[in-house]
């Protein structure tokens, strides 16, 4: 075998890591997946221990090193992607200060609230935030605590200690590329979700006015690089625990989103692809920065070459299908995200099915309110578990067409044609055609559970000359898909009549949760 004719991708989600070897027509060679904890201490808390992560991925690579022997030798690059919206506090030599706060921490909420208060309000902002942060960063942290800044200035408040002796406040993809390289970079979409970055055209950086505003040292940033370009080679330490040769090239890579939006194929301007993990999204890339106050979306830059990424997340998506099957059958805990086998038969929808909202930690998009919580609306003595499982498949699908016939409004949007479906819960056949029948929409699956490894290793494509661009490479991942769902004309029928139904109760459970 030639030397150098692999990649070693690696994907950090929230429950564990996905490490794939990648030839050069972004093929998986081999793939491994590896778990660490995730702890919740208390209410709207939740941490993990950033070593956890670097085991893990020192695990994933030995098993590759089982399937392909002489990895080392031909790993010509290593790039990572990461769940996005985490907190490390390191210190001068990287070591986490405390357990990293991570995504689904909102324990912030309430002082988030306040520093974006003010009178008059705007959808809930302060007239005077608003001012500040839209001109700059394209938009503005979330009520709901879940951004960097929110998490930074919790520990500013509450860990003082920890925060002054904080060299570094990284994100989780951040930390681990130190732990590789003994660089501290970041990229530009996880830089520009903390809503500390300028990113206009020809300005992006980190922000002196906002930094400024909330009392952030930007000195305590890392600096921002292209996810394309190489942070630095593999220093010893690192060779030495993953079983690899030093000074391989490690790459800036990017956050989940942006690997997955790129692995999914999808990379035309106005080119809508929807993610089903654990949370979920509708993305795509646009050719101007994009905007939505009032269903709280925007685009980010992302990490390559700061191209506008629009993003829609939603809370729960797998999340909400395993919360099912996990509370029915407990061995599910350990099925994949598409829980295939518990959702296998469950009958045909019926026009009296109980209706289901999946907003179990809240939601962002099109309403952003960490008070909101999942329901079930119309249950009935006649209602056994199969109608369950159809009202928590649709309610899924039907939360996602609620944000993504918003983002369908935007100019230069395509408005027909397939829509291309990844992450792990899209395994799921039954998720996957009532995607379909509710979006009247053909839905192509890709790469489902690895499409992050895949776009991760895209962007390391040009380094080792397997493409002229990142774009190039991507491209020609959206020529394919394992399996494509077309509307059910009957079913299309239905689902339309039961989301303008659950439209107008959806309407009513806001206002009685937002009063709670």
């Amino acid at each position: 075998m030639p030397e150098h004719d692999l990649i070693i991708a690696a994907d950090f989600g929230t429950s564990g890591v996905k490490v794939g070897a990648v030839d050069g027509d972004l093929h998986l060679v081999a793939d491994a997946t590896e778990t660490y904890p995730l702890n919740l201490p208390g209410p709207s808390m939740a941490e993990q221990t950033p070593e956890d992560w670097w085991s893990a991925l020192a695990r994933g690579i030995g098993r590759l090193q089982g399937t392909i022997p002489d990895l080392s030798e031909r790993a010509g690059a290593i790039v990572f992607c990461a769940q996005m919206c985490g907190l490390v506090c390191a210190d001068a030599r990287g070591a986490a200060m405390r357990p990293a706060l991570v995504w689904l921490d909102k324990r912030s909420a309430p002082l988030m609230q306040r520093v974006l208060g003010g009178f008059p309000k705007v959808s809930g902002y302060g007239i005077g935030a608003l001012a500040r942060w839209l001109p700059l960063a394209n938009g503005a942290p979330s009520h709901n605590g879940m951004d960097p800044i929110g998490k930074m200035l919790w520990v500013k408040e509450n860990e003082p200690e920890v925060f002054a002796n904080a060299n570094y406040l990284l994100d989780v993809k951040d930390w681990l590329l130190h732990r590789a390289t003994g660089e501290f970079t970041t990229t530009s979409d996880s830089a520009n979700l903390t809503w500390l970055m300028d990113t206009r055209r020809g300005r992006e950086g980190w922000s002196d006015a906002l930094t400024h505003r909330v009392g952030i040292p930007q000195e305590k940033l890392p600096k921002i690089v292209d996810g394309g370009a190489v942070v630095g080679g593999l220093t010893d330490a690192a060779a030495a625990q993953l079983g690899l040769k030093r000074d391989i090239p490690v790459l800036g890579g990017g956050g989940d989103v942006s690997a997955t939006a790129i692995g999914s194929g999808a990379v035309g301007d106005g080119e809508l692809h929807i993610c089903m993990s654990t949370s979920s999204w509708v993305a795509g890339f646009f050719d101007r920065r994009v905007l939505s106050v009032a269903n709280s979306y925007a685009t980010i830059t992302s990490s390559i070459g700061h191209r506008p990424l629009l993003i829609a997340t939603q809370e729960s998506a797998g999340a909400a299908l395993s919360w099912l099957a996990e509370g029915f059958d407990p061995r599910q805990r350990d099925a994949e995200e598409g829980l295939e086998d518990f959702y296998g038969e469950f009958g045909a929808p019926q026009p009296d099915d109980p209706y289901f909202v999946p907003w179990l930690a809240g939601e962002r998009v099109p309403v952003d309110e960490e008070k909101l919580r999942g329901a079930f609306v119309g249950l009935a003595l006649r209602h056994g578990l199969d109608a369950v499982k159809r009202s928590v498949i649709e309610g899924v699908a039907f939360n996602t067409r609620w944000a993504f016939e918003k983002v369908l409004r935007e100019r230069g949007v395509r408005q027909s044609g397939p829509v291309p479906l990844v992450g792990g819960a899209a395994a799921n056949p039954h998720l996957a055609q009532m995607l379909s029948d509710t979006l009247n929409r053909p839905i192509h699956v890709g790469n489902t559970r690895m499409s992050g490894v895949i776009g991760a290793a895209a962007m390391a494509s040009p380094t080792l000359g397997w493409a002229e661009s990142v774009w190039d490479a991507a491209a020609a991942l959206g020529n394919s898909a394992s399996a494509v769902f077309e509307p059910n004309d009957q079913n299309v029928a239905l689902t339309e009549e039961r989301y303008n139904k659950l439209n107008r109760m959806r309407r009513d459970l806001i206002r009685m949760y937002k009063r709670a």
